[in-house]
């Protein structure tokens, strides 16, 4: 548990990286949510035109922190606090969704879903924490 929070705190001072890891999460749920979710989703129990609406979103914010990882040099800070508040409106979407499907949601799905969010949140804190540092390490 500490090697992830000295991982997390380590990865706060290298914005650049916030910008991968949060890419590469964006198309891993993206993944999960459009295609492995879909075909499990008798066990998953939300309707699979909402697991599609879920899945679009993280596609945009992929698109969004790739972007921000090649391209960006300077200034970074507005834009960790972008992502990072997108992604917590995407957590709050998903539970909103969770409780007006609640009652269709198998153990499994709202699993996957609790799961989603606390690594979501976390990025999303870390981002927001480095969004509110001076100095960033070079790398």
């Amino acid at each position: 548990m500490n090697t992830v929070i000295s991982w997390l705190n380590e990865l706060a001072l290298r914005p650049k990286q916030l910008f991968l890891v949060d890419a590469i999460g964006a198309v891993i749920s993206a993944f999960f949510l459009g295609i492995v979710l879909v075909q499990l989703n008798s066990f998953i129990g939300l309707p699979i035109r909402t697991l599609y609406i879920l899945a679009v979103i993280p596609c945009f914010f992929a698109v969004y922190s790739f972007c921000s990882y090649f391209f960006l040099k300077l200034n970074l800070r507005p834009f960790l606090r972008i992502i990072a508040l997108a992604n917590l409106c995407y957590c709050c979407l998903t539970l909103i969704l969770l409780f007006v499907h609640f009652k269709e949601l198998k153990v499994l799905g709202l699993s996957y879903f609790l799961i989603e969010l606390m690594i979501v949140i976390i990025i999303s804190i870390v981002e927001l924490k480095a969004s509110r540092k001076k100095i960033f390490k070079e790398k």
